[in-house]
């Protein structure tokens, strides 16, 4: 678009084009910008008029006119600005509502204005890219700059399977994430948050400031977008780069793991197990940050949702090392109860009365870990732990028999480490183990024969290492007992007991 002013020159008016003064270009996006900031351009025929003419407006304006500005001291003004202004406004506009509470979703009209957005992206992001292999526009980097943060949320907010995406919008979305990585240069969004080399400092921190608003406590739900896009971009970024954000991304992160739904709090806490996993621990005990994680996790055990327990077991399992960093013991004195200590207290205290074969095996996956952390010091909870044992390799957990054989991982690792205390326990941990195989040999039900043969070889196993344990114990008690069995399997699992050398390594740390 060629700017001509003779004719205001000659009535008298100043030039727009003379210094300081604001473009013909500069004013035509400025009523686009109201237009879309008018309650009404999100609807209907109104919107479509407002959009139709950015479209043309984009399309008539030369690429050096798009990223030209004013100089203002260090910084260039004018079109990259209202460009970036332009860019926040197709966002918010493309953006989903706030869910309704009567049962409404309220995303039905969001995927077609998300098309016609992305569109625009598409033309905005495709003239810097022409005026980027301009010669004669070496300010192209400016009006990216405004533009990459409005085009990036526009582009994670729609391009994943959601209620208010369709197979259109998620494309055009992609095709928008897909231009802008590449004409920054950025060969993965990872690098285009981050930045690829010295010179580039990432956008991690422009997306973070776009997303602030919403993420407090009053507005975090206005769009139910924002905590996806929020999520999605912290997992993108790692260390070394994102504990410099720690400020920024840990309260949203405690927030939305706050929530009282499901999904959220699981969402919240894989936010604070990345953070965890990425944030160098003299960040997390400065100021205290690892107990409120803590406390925050721990709160969540006492929900009986399996998925949830396990998203937060995980968590807390890379959370004991950075705790364990902040406490002085000293080796005159009664070492204290740790916190691994109490969240295996509570586990187990959970695991006993529990019924529901998910959260069974969700405890019982997550139980040998706690066993090797603590190691030897999991004698403290051998009262505790023999009823969860004995009791969880009596019930059947269906085909994959899952917790059957983390329950057996479990009971190894508690002989390795507590060797000294399993004599006492000798017949009552004998009963159970051949009551398991003695279910398994008689088994009918659609367990498959190779899961019928792990489980009967990690009870074996577990039977070597207790008579190994127990100095030659149970060889003696199964000598009388194989006399009088019929069982050619329960039989046969004897007889490797019987056969197997006595010397096992226990770990005697």
């Amino acid at each position: 678009m060629k700017l001509d002013s003779a004719e205001e020159e000659s009535r008298g008016v100043p030039s727009p084009l003379a210094e300081g003064s604001p473009s013909t270009l500069e004013l035509a996006f400025s009523k686009i910008l109201h237009g879309l900031s008018r309650p009404e351009s999100g609807q209907g025929n109104a919107r479509t008029a407002v959009l139709q003419d950015l479209g043309a407006l984009i399309e008539a304006a030369e690429c050096d006119e798009l990223c030209e500005g004013t100089r203002s001291g260090d910084s260039l003004r004018g079109m990259p600005e209202i460009l970036g202004q332009v860019a926040k406004a197709l966002e918010k506009l493309a953006a989903p509502p706030k869910e309704k509470a009567e049962g409404g979703d309220g995303h039905s009209e969001v995927a077609g204005k998300a098309t016609e957005v992305g569109l625009l992206f598409l033309k905005l992001l495709g003239k810097v890219e022409a005026a980027k292999s301009s010669p004669a526009c070496p300010a192209w980097k400016t009006g990216l700059r405004h533009l990459a943060g409005p085009a990036y949320v526009f582009a994670t907010t729609h391009r994943l399977k959601q209620p208010w995406t369709s197979p259109r919008s998620q494309r055009v979305a992609d095709e928008v994430l897909s231009l802008l990585l590449r004409v920054t240069e950025c060969s993965s969004v990872a690098g285009f948050l981050c930045g690829e080399n010295e010179d580039d400092r990432g956008r991690f921190a422009v997306v973070l400031g776009l997303l602030k608003p919403h993420l407090n406590k009053e507005s975090w739900k206005n769009n139910p977008a924002v905590k996806h896009v929020f999520s999605w971009s912290l997992q993108q970024v790692t260390q070394p780069w994102l504990s410099q954000h720690l400020e920024k991304i840990l309260p949203p992160s405690l927030l939305i793991s706050d929530d009282y739904q499901t999904e959220n709090k699981i969402l919240g806490v894989q936010c604070l197990h990345h953070i965890v996993i990425n944030v160098p621990a003299a960040d997390l005990l400065q100021y205290n940050r690892a107990q409120v994680l803590y406390h925050a996790l721990f709160n969540h055990l006492y929900m009986p949702e399996h998925h949830l327990i396990q998203a937060v077991l995980l968590c807390l399992l890379d959370l004991f090392p950075v705790l364990e960093k902040g406490l002085h013991w000293k080796g005159d004195a009664v070492r204290a109860t740790t916190h691994c200590h109490d969240v295996l207290q509570l586990i187990l205290t959970h695991m006993e009365p529990e019924h529901r074969l998910l959260l069974r095996r969700t405890y019982a996956r997550n139980l040998p870990a706690f066993v090797r952390k603590l190691g030897i010091l999991t004698v403290r909870h051998l009262k505790r732990l023999e009823p969860v044992i004995i009791g969880y390799l009596e019930v059947y957990d269906g085909p994959e028999e899952e917790t059957r054989l983390k329950i057996l991982e479990t009971l190894k690792l508690v002989m390795q480490y507590a060797w000294p205390r399993i004599p006492c326990r000798v017949v009552v941990l004998l009963k159970a183990l051949l009551k398991l195989i003695c279910d398994v040999a008689r088994d009918t039900s659609l367990t498959t024969e190779a899961t019928k043969c792990t489980l009967l070889q990690e009870a074996t196993d577990c039977l070597i290492l207790l008579d190994h344990c127990s100095q030659g114990q149970v060889k003696v008690l199964l000598s009388k007992i194989v006399l009088s069995c019929e069982d050619r399997t329960v039989v046969n699992c004897i007889r490797r007991v019987q056969q197997s050398s006595a010397a096992v390594p226990c770990d005697d740390s």
